[in-house]
C-alpha cells in the first residue's frame, strides 16, 4: 500500500491562506485507488499559522508575509511536523501544492507579491527532499493516478 503525504488544500480542506476551498480533481482521483492512503497535511497550520492568514512568499531562506512580517519560524516548524508525519506513516512520496512557499517544488513565487514565479522549493518541499521523500505537484496527479492504477472514470 502506497502512503502519500498530500497538501490538505488539494483535498478541499479550508486551510489555504485565504481560507477558501480549492480541491483539485486530479488529486481527488487518487481517492478511488484502494492501494493508496493519502495523509493530508497543511504545513502552515502545523507551524502555528491561522487560517485565513496573510499571503506569504519565500525570499532566499526566509519567508515573509505581505505585511512585511518574517514568518520563517512558523514555516520551518510546519515543515518539521510534515516530515515527522511522513516518517511516522512511511511516506516515500509527497503530492504538494505547486508554487507555495511551503509546498512548492521546483517553482515558487519570488517574494515580490507580483505573481512572478522563480526556480526554487518551498520550505516543506525542500526538507522532504533532503530526507529522501519524492515531491511532486498537483500538475503531476493525473500521471500519478495512471502509474498507481487509480485513474477516475
Amino acid at each position: 500500500m502506497e502512503k502519500i503525504l498530500v497538501s490538505a488544500c488539494l483535498l478541499g480542506l479550508n486551510c489555504r491562506y485565504s481560507g477558501e476551498r480549492k480541491a483539485d480533481e486530479r488529486v481527488l482521483g487518487l481517492l478511488d485507488n484502494r492501494d493508496v492512503v493519502l495523509i493530508p497535511v497543511c504545513p502552515e497550520q502545523l507551524g502555528g499559522l491561522a487560517t485565513p492568514r496573510e499571503p506569504a512568499e519565500r525570499r532566499g531562506q526566509s519567508v515573509w508575509n505581505r505585511k512585511g512580517e518574517d514568518v520563517t519560524g512558523a514555516f520551518c516548524r510546519g515543515a518539521g511536523e510534515a516530515l515527522r508525519l511522513a516518517q511516522l506513516y512511511g511516506c516515500t512520496l509527497a503530492l504538494l501544492k505547486e508554487r507555495s512557499p511551503s509546498c512548492g517544488s521546483g517553482n515558487i513565487y519570488d517574494g515580490s507579491f507580483t505573481g512572478t514565479v522563480t526556480d526554487g522549493d518551498g520550505v516543506t518541499a525542500e526538507l522532504l527532499k533532503k530526507n529522501g521523500i519524492r515531491v511532486v505537484g498537483e500538475g503531476d496527479a493525473e500521471e500519478l493516478c495512471r502509474i498507481l492504477g487509480g485513474k477516475r472514470e
